[in-house]
Parts: structure tokens; sequence; C-alpha cells
């Protein structure tokens, strides 16, 4: 079996521990196809995983990667699309940083009418995470008012375009005057630099926000119950800031509020089907029409991927990071 390049996770540790290294190249199980790979995104899960915190699925590869645009080049038993020389975007098991990956089939979405191979490979895993828990778990409706901290992350940027697409208000903090112009740019009506202003009195003049998504935790998690609306709900999708807190929980009965939250990597490949089925039917087409689009930051080329995670942990960027890989 011929070899490919790939970069491995040498040890948990800093960015550093990226290394490139040679592996054999993958070969489609049932259901599954094998991209050449063309880009692969960048994501804080990466990071999570390469500092030995975030441990792959059973069976999926040890490689650091969890999304990749590029042509099918092999398929398994059972696939009926995509074929062989189809471009398209997937959501990844694991090994996106590599010239080859294998990836169910059903995890895999046509590449959006004028947009690039390198814009596409930073959609699947900001818009499966943010369909999931702004949509499918957190309800988003036409005419709420919903807050996501982090607006000028990929999944800040992706939300805030998102739920403004389908109606909603949008509310994003962000932590200096540029990030909250981009917010702005993107449909959110308010922008908070939550360095000068406290989103909480921000939320609450408004009536409080109907959804919260928060990828903080920590210290922001009595605030956003806070910044809640009665009714509210409130999705988690990471803890930069730490998974604990102090909380009074009798707010949640008097003024019966939702917490919830998901992690995407650990659900069922038939769960992610579903969600990139729903993605193919609501999303893809606001895609196709330009009326949404990725956010781009910076490329690096594969065998700099350390120096692109130390982007991604400066938090200095705005949108999404990719690795050219072929």
């Amino acid at each position: 079996m011929p070899d490919m390049r790939a970069i491995e996770i040498t040890q948990p540790g800093g960015p550093d521990v990226l290394q490139p290294t040679t592996r054999p190249r993958p070969e489609p199980r049932a259901g599954q196809v094998v991209l050449k790979v063309a880009y692969a995104g960048v994501n804080r899960p990466d990071a999570l995983q390469r500092a030995g915190n975030y441990n792959p699925p059973k069976d999926a590869s040890d490689l650091p990667g969890l999304e990749a645009s590029g042509e099918v080049v092999a398929v398994g038993e059972g696939v009926a699309w995509p074929r062989v020389g189809d471009q398209v975007c997937a959501l990844l098991p694991g090994g996106g940083y590599a010239e080859y990956v294998a990836t169910p089939a059903a995890h895999c979405l046509p590449v959006p009418a004028g947009l690039s191979l390198k814009q596409a490979a930073c959609l699947p895993e900001t818009y499966y995470t943010v369909w999931t828990n702004v949509f499918m778990r957190g309800g988003l409706k036409a005419g709420e008012k919903f807050l996501v901290h982090g607006g000028s992350s990929g999944i800040g940027t992706t939300a805030i375009q998102l739920a403004r697409a389908m109606g909603a208000r949008v509310f994003a903090t962000a932590g200096n005057d540029a990030k909250c112009a981009t917010c702005l740019e993107l449909g959110a009506e308010r922008a908070i630099n939550y360095r000068e202003e406290d989103f909480v009195e921000v939320l609450k003049a408004e009536g409080g926000a109907d959804l919260i998504l928060d990828m903080v935790g920590g210290s922001y998690i009595p605030r956003d119950v806070s910044a809640l609306a009665d009714d509210g709900r409130l999705v988690f999708i990471a803890f930069l800031g730490g998974p604990k807190a102090e909380l009074n929980f009798a707010q949640v009965m008097v003024r019966r509020l939702t917490i919830t939250g998901s992690t995407l990597r650990p659900q069922s490949d038939a769960a992610k089907a579903e969600i990139a089925a729903q993605l193919r039917d609501h999303v893809w087409p606001l895609l196709d029409a330009g009326r949404i689009a990725p956010v781009m930051d910076s490329e690096f080329p594969l065998d700099q991927a350390s120096k692109a995670h130390a982007r991604m942990e400066t938090s200095e960027h705005i949108g999404k990071i990719v690795l050219k890989v072929s």
C-alpha cells in the first residue's frame, strides 16, 4: 500500500509536538469513501487532542483533523454517492492532516456553488456543530434573540450568519473592536466588546436572550443564566474558561430555563448522517445562493501545522484557519 504524507501528534503537548510523518494510505470500508485531501480545517478540538485532552473514538485515526475538502478517489461497498471523481467536503472521525483520509460517505456534502475547495474545507466541523446546537438542540426560531460568545471565531462567524439568515436577532461577544466590526458585518445587530461592556446588562436591556451558545464556560456560566430571558435556553459546546462554576439552580426552576450541550465527535455515524441530511436540505441552499459564506483567516502548508495551531491559540484569528495539503 503506498504511503502518504501526514502530521502526527508525537506526544501530548504544545503545537511543536505536531510533526510530519508518513503513513499507509487508508482503504475504504463498507459505507466509506477515501478523499485525496486538498485542504484540511484547523479546529479547537484538534488542539485539545494534541494536548492529550480529547481522545479519538474507537477505530478512528489517531491523526488530527476533523474536516477536509478534496476529491473522492475510492468508494467502499454500498456507497451510491459520492462517486469517484466527485469534489466534496466532509466531516471526519480524524485523520484530516494527511494527503488521504477515509470517512463515512453519509458525512460528505457537495462543494457549494461558487465556493473553492479551500472555502469548503471550512464548512463541515463548524456547520455541523452550529446546526446541531443552535437549531436542532437549541431550537432557535425567527424573531428570537440569540447571543453567541466568541463571535469572530469559526463557530461564531457561522452562527451569526445562520441565525440571521433564519430570521433571529443576533448578538455577539468579541474581544476587540476589529472583531466586533466583523460580527456586525456578518449580521449581528449588536456586537459586545467583552473587555469594555457587560453582556449581561446589554441582553437584560433587550429583555434577555432566548438562546445563548457558549464555548467559554467558567465564570460565564452564571452570567449566561442571568442574561437569559424566562424560558431561555443555554447550550454549551466547549469550556475554554473551564467546566466548573457556582450556580443558583433555583433560577433554572423559577424561570423555566433549559441548560444543555453536546460534543460532535463522539456521536454515532447515524446521528452525524442525519445532521448532514438536514444541512443539505436547509443550509446548503443558502451557501449555493451566496447568502452565507465561510470567513477565512489564514492558510498554512501541511508541514506547518504547528504554526497553524500556534495561530489559533493566540485567539487573534478571525474566522477559519486551513492547511493546504495538495
